[in-house]
């Protein structure tokens, strides 16, 4: 009676048991791959923190560039660029006597003379240089020349020709009392360069 009872009970057990085998041997495999699926979210995670830091990085780059692109489309607007010395670190008069060298040649070609020159580099009542901040120089250049009517035509039309922006303030034309064809010029230019 004993085997007929323990025969009924063969079956249930033995799928108990393989059961509990199969328990014992996929659970540490389970544990695994819950382990390797938590480690490769976590990846995923700092992958994708990566790559937002990388997005914002591109976008900080590509507003900057953007901005550089607005301040050159602003000084095409004005329809030249500004004077850019060869070296970077320079001061305001450093900076500016290239620009002003180009400006001594023009005068010296046409043949007009300068009886002085007053020099004011950046100034403070500047309202550019002031909007713009401190990415520029500016000299404000205070003239008197003495010339003919021919060579003062000349040199206006080389200055409005003149390749990088530069400001031309006032010019005042005096007709040179002993002689009538000599004129004596007062001219105000601001010079301005990058920085």
């Amino acid at each position: 009676m004993n085997n007929d009872k323990l025969k009924d009970f063969i079956l249930p057990i033995g799928l108990l048991f393989l059961l509990l085998c199969g328990i014992i041997y996929f659970a540490p495999k389970i544990y695994e791959n819950h382990q390797g699926y938590l480690g490769a979210q976590a990846e995923v995670q700092n992958k994708q923190n990566t790559i937002q830091e990388k997005q914002a990085k591109i976008e900080q780059y590509r507003l900057k560039e953007e901005a550089e692109k607005n301040k050159e489309k602003e000084n095409q607007k004005l329809g030249k660029p500004f004077y850019k010395p060869v070296m970077t670190g320079l001061d305001t008069e450093a900076v500016i006597a290239g620009e002003f060298t180009e400006i001594l040649q023009l005068i010296r070609a046409n043949q007009i003379k300068v009886r002085s020159i007053k020099y004011e580099y950046d100034p403070k009542d500047d309202t550019f240089v002031n909007q713009a901040g401190s990415q520029y120089n500016v000299a404000r250049l205070n003239m008197e020349m003495v010339g003919n009517y021919t060579n003062y035509d000349n040199f206006l039309k080389e200055m409005f020709k003149h390749e990088h922006f530069l400001d031309i303030q006032s010019a005042e034309i005096v007709p040179y009392k002993k002689n009538k064809r000599v004129l004596l010029i007062n001219f105000k230019v601001k010079l301005y360069a990058k920085k």
